[in-house]
C-alpha cells in the first residue's frame, strides 16, 4: 500500500510520486487509483490499487541492495545464443515488464555485452538507452547521488566513453 507522496516504481515507465489516491467510478463500481507522475517525463498514470501488485507497481530499491545491481552488471557469465533479434528483444521486454530492477540489469548487462560482439537492432539499441535511464535514475534516487555519477560508474563498468553513449 503506497501512501500520496511515496517513491514507486513502475515498470518500464520508472521511478514516480504518488500524487494522489482517487476514487472514480467505472462501469458502475467504485475503484481506489493511485494517480502517479512518472519523474522523467510528467506522465501521468492511473494505478487500481487492486493492481498495484500484479502490473508491477513496486518500492524504490533499497541502499543496501544497489551493490547486487552493480554485481549483475559486473558479471560477464551472459549466454547470448544465436537468437534471432526479435525473439531477444521480446525475451528482455518481458524481462523489462515483470518491474523488477535486477531483471532490468540484466538486460542492461546482456545488451552491453551483446553489444562488443555484433551490432545491435534499431530497437534493441533504443531498449538498451532505456533500460540505462530507468536503472540511472532508481539508483540515483536510492543513493541520493547525482545522476551523472551513476552514468559513470556505469560507463566504467562497460567501458563505454562518454561520446559513445
Amino acid at each position: 500500500m503506497f501512501k500520496v507522496g511515496d517513491l514507486a516504481v513502475y515498470p518500464a515507465h520508472g521511478v514516480g510520486v504518488i500524487e494522489s489516491i482517487e476514487s472514480k467510478e467505472i462501469g458502475g463500481c467504485q475503484q481506489d487509483f493511485y494517480i502517479m507522475r512518472i519523474l522523467e517525463n510528467d506522465m501521468i498514470i492511473m494505478i487500481p490499487t487492486t493492481n498495484a501488485e500484479s502490473v508491477g507497481l513496486r518500492q524504490l530499491i533499497s541502499p543496501e541492495d544497489v551493490p547486487k545491481i552493480f554485481k549483475i552488471l559486473k558479471s560477464r557469465e551472459v549466454s547470448v545464443d544465436g537468437q534471432t533479434w526479435n525473439r531477444r528483444y521480446r525475451e528482455y521486454m518481458e524481462k523489462i515488464k515483470t518491474g523488477s530492477v535486477f531483471e532490468l540489469a540484466r538486460v542492461l548487462r546482456d545488451l552491453s555485452v551483446l553489444r562488443e560482439d555484433k551490432d545491435l537492432s534499431f530497437g534493441e539499441r533504443k531498449m538498451l538507452d532505456t533500460a540505462r535511464s530507468l536503472l540511472v535514475k532508481e539508483l540515483s534516487i536510492a543513493q541520493n547521488v547525482d545522476e551523472a555519477k551513476i552514468e559513470k560508474d556505469i560507463n566504467g563498468i562497460f567501458h563505454w566513453d562518454e561520446l559513445e553513449c
